[in-house]
């Protein structure tokens, strides 16, 4: 015979012929000649080599331990003293009923929806991840959800979660703020058979976002390609002057003629423009020549007209002091003036005449 002691949490297999021949729980024992004992101690998992049905059998073992059987597309919340420890799977679980409390909570994961009683938090916790499908409608974006194909329902700005499982989800998102699209570097021909590259701005907003998604397929391709049309249609009306003079009114032509059909596919135009007219060199150069030759003619206009005006006032200015002698003397005196301010020294040479014979340089 053999004193043993069980302790608090302990718990004891007496085996003979290894064979489980009863359960020992905390307190004193005598084991008999040719039983042996296997300690375990009760916390977590139990994890012993005896067929565990087996052990449910022996009478006492049903008692110490969690039984926690979990289907097929289901899975398990492991919570120790309220908090979540762990999430099960499909499978047979055995946990000691030891110092820790053991509680679980089962859910059908071959849903989509995940019950409210689990809160967010639990969802974004890693146990949990790889049994969550997560999606995230920003606050400038509507979002429509589908099921296996179908739509489903309008989704709102916020996080969105779904059990992960053989469902199809897709959500297409679109964001409602305006957008620009750029239309670049587009060949065109002018009405006078002048080919030029334009780059062109669009700007807009999604106004409706069922006929966006469901009505049309793929909106931003089709909005491209409609303002490619209207911009052709636009340009191909004008000679390359009448271009140049007419860019600006492209975007009352597009709101005039294409606004229906950009509602049709729930969008809203805000700003349809040219951004850049590329001209081919050999265009560009003579371009340049025409109008480096206005420039140059309208420079000789302003200067004959200056030189005119010059010869007008001149002409005037010669009448009246032809017609005014005390307005000579005044222009005389002014001259000599000028000419006095020039002169640093006189030198004056011959008789008592010299200013007499100055003032003689002055008249005819």
């Amino acid at each position: 015979m053999k004193r043993i002691n069980i302790n608090k949490n302990e718990v004891g297999l007496v085996l003979k012929n290894n064979a489980v021949e009863r359960i020992l729980t905390t307190g004193k024992y005598w084991l008999w000649m040719g039983e042996k004992l296997a300690v375990y101690e009760m916390s977590g998992v139990v994890q012993m080599p005896f067929d565990m049905d087996l052990m449910l059998t022996i009478p006492g073992f049903a008692e110490l331990v969690d039984v926690i059987e979990v289907p097929d597309m289901e899975i398990a919340l492991h919570r120790i003293n309220g908090n979540l420890y762990q999430v099960l799977g499909a499978g047979r679980y055995f946990f000691w009923k030891g110092l820790q409390k053991n509680s679980f909570e089962k859910y059908d994961i071959s849903t989509l929806e995940i019950p409210t009683s689990i809160k967010r938090d639990l969802l974004e916790k890693s146990q949990l991840k790889c049994f969550v499908r997560m999606f995230t409608i920003n606050p400038e974006e509507k979002g429509l959800l589908f099921v296996d194909g179908m739509f489903k329902q309008e989704l709102l700005p916020g996080s969105y979660y779904y059990w992960k499982n053989s469902i199809q989800i897709e959500i297409k998102k679109v964001d409602l703020r305006i957008l620009q699209m750029d239309v670049p570097g587009q060949e065109i021909l002018t009405k006078d058979k002048a080919q030029i590259r334009v780059n062109f701005i669009v700007q807009y907003q999604v106004e409706d976002i069922y006929k966006a998604l469901l009505d049309n397929r793929d909106f931003n391709n089709q909005l491209y390609a409609l303002m490619q049309f209207g911009l052709r249609e636009y340009i191909g009306n004008f000679s390359l002057d009448g271009l140049m003079e007419n860019r600006e009114g492209i975007s009352s032509y597009f709101f005039k003629n294409f606004q229906l059909k950009v509602e049709e596919l729930g969008l809203k135009l805000f700003y349809v423009g040219i951004k850049d007219i590329i001209l081919p060199g050999d265009v560009r150069d003579i371009m340049n020549q025409v109008l480096i030759a206005e420039k140059r003619a309208q420079a000789n206009i302003i200067t004959r007209r200056e030189e005119t005006a010059s010869t007008r006032s001149l002409l005037n200015t010669a009448k009246l002091l032809e017609e005014n002698n005390m307005l000579f003397r005044l222009k005389e005196m002014e001259y000599m003036e000028k000419i006095s301010e020039k002169i640093n020294n006189i030198s004056v040479s011959g008789n008592g005449q010299v200013l007499d014979q100055l003032k003689q340089l002055f008249v005819k």
